[in-house]
């Protein structure tokens, strides 16, 4: 027999990789807007950006309504442990999101529509590191219930997360910067895209290190004999991609930076999931203990297999009707 809790599991986890994929880097451009000049470069770079940012949070909205169905378990203890990351990262978006439209349609306070668009985008991709970081460190549950306090997601590990997703989202907006536009911005946006490599790289060694010490289960997984010789290619490949990547910058290209960054996203997830699978409350919660009836996973699945296919097909589609150069005024 198929297990449906796998298949789930799979899918949202695709649902995550295709979240950070392609909403990471119109977060990353918002986190660095400020940086860019008022005018023409702030216009093109949002207009990099808008045939496409909107669909992007679908994949949220997949993974957090199939986590609500197929793992109710987890979403009933996941959801009250991060109530306040969670509710500050929605907010981010909303206001990101409204701070988008409206810098178009009141130019006469354009600032500070600038200022939220950063504002919330710095906001959501923090409240998402945090999430991470709150759900690696571990959630006290007792029972079937979450048995800790409205504090407890709050920790310096948590702010590493947080700090460390502000990084790498911003590399991803400025690789899609590199990949999107011409002359002066394109040179800006590479250089920052140099300086964010080496802090990425930093922050996943620091990171690394720090999530070895929350659970003797982690370094289980990464360190024991013989599974280190599998998980030693994953370091090992790190540091191969970004080598990769600083070749593409150097050789001033303009899709391969941006591949080489998402490739390193990549590499980080499969840590992760090194790290917890196959729990999804980690070290207490696993998938098939959280795991809806049999039969609602069938009905789900029905659903999911009709639905997936035809987002990954406008979504492709959008991406292939735009995917030229992008000056102030729009694409080319």
């Amino acid at each position: 027999m198929v297990d449906l809790t796998v298949i789930w599991a799979a899918i949202i986890g695709f649902a995550i990789i295709a979240y950070v994929v392609m909403d990471g880097f119109d977060l990353g451009i918002g986190i660095l807007f400020p940086l860019f000049r008022a005018g023409k470069d702030r216009d093109t770079a949002m207009n990099s950006i808008a045939p496409v940012w909107d669909g992007n949070e679908t994949w949220l909205v997949l993974g957090g309504g199939g986590l609500l169905a197929a793992f109710p378990l987890a979403y009933a203890i996941i959801l009250p442990a991060l109530y306040a990351p969670l509710i500050a990262m929605l907010l981010g978006l909303v206001l990101r999101g409204v701070a988008f439209e409206f810098r178009w349609r009141d130019p006469a306070h354009r600032l500070w529509w600038d200022r939220a668009f950063t504002g919330g985008s710095a906001v959501a991709t923090f409240a998402q590191g945090v999430t991470l970081g709150a759900l690696l460190q571990g959630i006290s549950v007792e029972g079937r219930a979450y048995a800790g306090g409205w504090w407890e997601w709050l920790s310096p590990f948590s702010m590493l997360t947080g700090a460390g997703l502000l990084v790498g989202y911003a590399l991803l907006g400025a690789c899609w910067l590199n990949w999107k536009t011409e002359g002066d911005l394109q040179r800006q946006a590479a250089g920052y895209a140099g300086r964010l490599g080496i802090a990425l790289l930093l922050v996943i060694g620091v990171v690394s290190l720090a999530t070895l010490t929350l659970e003797a289960s982690y370094q289980d997984r990464w360190l024991s004999w013989p599974g280190i010789l599998a998980t030693a290619q994953v370091p090992l490949a790190t540091l191969i991609v970004t080598a990769l990547f600083y070749r593409s910058l150097s050789r001033q290209k303009d899709v391969q930076p941006f591949i080489w960054a998402l490739g390193l996203f990549m590499l980080c997830l499969l840590g992760l999931g090194i790290s917890i699978w196959p729990y999804v409350v980690p070290a207490r919660v696993t998938i098939w203990e959280a795991a809806a009836p049999y039969r609602s996973q069938i009905f789900m699945l029905v659903g999911a297999a009709i639905l997936v296919p035809v987002i990954l097909a406008y979504t492709a589609w959008a991406y292939w009707v735009f995917r030229g150069k992008v000056g102030d005024e729009g694409y080319h």
